[in-house]
């Protein structure tokens, strides 16, 4: 008699400090783009959910904030959906980058978990960037932290170990009804998803020139008649200075930006994009609480 396979669904948080490489382990757990991926720290900001099959689970992946120590108001709202993404979630994945080791930012979030007793899974990430020896020895120090139930080395970027780490937590959750659709991969409208690759793009091509704070905002989006659709975006800054950067001379930083990322959209989305972008000087843009609904953060005080 064959045995009848269990339905599992549930929450999975990833969570670390910035540039652990969590939006590149979501994304291939996905088996698609849908988190933006940069060099720049803090390039994720609001709660993203991933989902995923594994046999007969379904894989519900929230992708959290980097933690670090806030010291903004928009620092600490993105600090708190980290914290709360995990909390609220069935299964915590914590990623640490392995080149950079138990730094400041890991044991701080180490530190609490600790004093919460909470257990966690911890995924060793960009194992591949190491020596062995040092790997072994990294690994010793983590499993006498005493919070990992598990530890998993992989490589985000390149693949290897994240589908055993992806059976792993197929099995671990909870016996349920998928909560989602078969074949839906993400929470994220598109008209976000565009405002992300356009976010993505001018940190890509910009990150030494500008802060992170810059913010991009779909506020136009019409599907035409010829099956096309027609963005217009505003990319926020806080300085006039920093106008000019993406501008950049006779509006060609501007043009590239554009290009590149209609270029992209056009491969995600499937249709031909037309897309406008305005530069806009918001000044303390991150103390307006109608920004942070739109990233889906709380306003913090």
């Amino acid at each position: 008699m064959l045995k009848e396979l269990t339905m599992r669904a549930g929450f999975v948080a990833l969570i670390g400090a910035p540039n652990a490489g969590k939006s590149t382990l979501l994304n291939a757990m996905v088996g698609t783009k849908i988190a933006i991926v940069t060099h720049k720290v803090q390039t994720t900001r609001a709660r993203l959910l991933g989902i995923a099959l594994e046999g007969m689970s379904q894989l519900i992946f929230v992708d959290t904030p980097g933690i670090f120590k806030p010291k903004r108001r928009l620092d600490r709202a993105m600090v708190s959906a980290a914290w709360k993404g995990s909390g609220d979630a069935d299964e915590t994945v914590l990623l640490i980058d392995a080149e950079r080791g138990i730094n400041d930012e890991v044991e701080a979030i180490i530190n609490k978990l600790q004093k919460s007793s909470r257990k966690v899974i911890l995924a060793l990430n960009k194992v591949d960037l190491l020596k062995k020896e040092k790997l072994l020895v990294l690994v010793d120090k983590l499993n006498d932290v005493g919070v990992f139930t598990k530890i998993f080395m992989i490589s985000a970027l390149k693949g290897s170990g994240v589908q055993d780490l992806k059976v792993y937590l197929g099995g671990a959750l909870p016996e349920s009804p998928w909560l989602y659709p078969e074949d839906q991969i993400t929470d994220v409208t598109q008209r976000n998803l565009a405002a992300e690759i356009t976010r993505e793009q001018i940190f890509l091509r910009l990150h030494h020139e500008l802060p992170y704070e810059i913010n991009v905002e779909t506020f136009d989006w019409k599907d035409m008649n010829n099956g096309s659709i027609r963005i217009e975006q505003n990319i926020h800054v806080s300085r006039n200075n920093h106008k000019g950067m993406v501008i950049g001379k006779g509006g060609k930083t501007l043009k590239k930006l554009g290009e590149l990322a209609r270029t992209e959209m056009k491969e995600i989305f499937g249709v031909n994009v037309h897309l406008f972008l305005f530069v806009k000087v918001s000044e303390a843009w991150d103390d307006n609480p109608f920004h942070y609904s739109d990233m889906g953060l709380d306003f913090v005080e």
